[in-house]
């Protein structure tokens, strides 16, 4: 999908137009899965709401942001930001793994690590040759990430969001050690305040609605806040708001032990009905409806 009038694509994984993955969660894969298909180079693209951290373990090449050139050696940890345009340009036979990380799940992982969460905002590609052993215990958490993605097995949430956690910690550590030495990336205002926005959506979705709270607290207008959204996600500002509640209804009905009002009343809808309205419309099935659909699918997966 083009929403830029650029011809650059807007997606969650290159390549794919109707992704069958956990697009609030993450996907796991290995880097020739895809860029193996492409001869090697993946062409400019934005993921608008996943952040993208890869581990380049053999091979190498260039990634390309914003039209600013990183090499990337063998033995290094790649950090893509959300809602910047990208491209990877990689040497035959490159291996490693690459995670894409949905927003608002990275978000509820780092709510106590200003550090961590600052550090997903700065492209980067940091050498991990030293202190010896580094890249074999980086390897180390990426493949037991993936080994625990591919799974259904009990537990296997909880699995991978401590494996991701150490992954994130680790990358906020090389972060802070390089920061004398980076190039900061020339920012355009749009994605600085849709950076801002993010934080701010984070510490106050459950009870703030109006975008007039948002903008006066941004301290923008409306209509610029709406602007910069539209730029660079290509969804107004009260739309990722509105994403950002559902994905969090989702996990409440899915992985908490309340009634559909309860979930409703926690996120700030103080009327049942209404709340059921809102997801339905955005979902396309009730609140219940949906519990039921994903416990039957966790039932299937842990039995077949």
């Amino acid at each position: 999908m083009d929403w830029t009038g650029t011809g650059i694509p807007s997606c969650f994984l290159y390549g794919d137009s109707a992704p069958d993955v956990e697009m609030d969660f993450l996907h796991i894969e290995r880097i020739p899965e895809r860029s193996g298909r492409h001869d090697w180079t993946i062409p400019p693209h934005i993921h608008p709401d996943h952040v993208q951290i890869l581990l380049v373990e053999n091979g190498g090449g260039t990634l390309r942001v914003e039209g600013e050139d990183y090499p990337v050696p063998r033995g290094s940890l790649v950090v893509v930001p959300a809602g910047l345009v990208h491209e990877f340009h990689f040497v035959p036979r490159t291996d490693g793994v690459v995670i894409n990380a949905a927003m608002p799940f990275i978000a509820r992982l780092t709510q106590e690590m200003v550090d961590v969460a600052q550090a997903l905002t700065q492209p980067a590609v940091y050498g991990l040759e030293t202190p010896p052993g580094a890249l074999d215990h980086a390897a180390t958490l990426f493949h037991s990430l993936l080994e625990e993605y591919v799974l259904s097995v009990p537990g296997r949430v909880r699995a991978i969001e401590g494996y991701l956690q150490l992954i994130l910690i680790t990358a906020m550590r090389r972060h802070r050690a390089a920061q004398p030495d980076m190039r900061p990336l020339a920012q355009d205002r749009d994605y600085a305040l849709l950076c801002r926005y993010r934080n701010a959506l984070e510490q106050n979705f459950r009870h703030q609605k109006s975008m007039e709270f948002y903008a006066a607290d941004l301290g923008v207008t409306v209509q610029r806040l709406t602007q910069a959204c539209r730029a660079r996600t290509g969804r107004t500002a009260s739309e990722l708001l509105h994403e950002r509640l559902v994905v969090e209804a989702k996990r409440h009905l899915v992985y908490m032990a309340r009634s559909v009002a309860e979930v409703g009343y926690e996120l700030g809808f103080e009327d049942p009905a209404y709340f059921s309205r809102f997801f339905s419309r955005r979902v396309g099935m009730a609140p219940g409806e949906y519990r039921r659909c994903r416990q039957d699918e966790k039932a299937q997966e842990i039995t077949a």
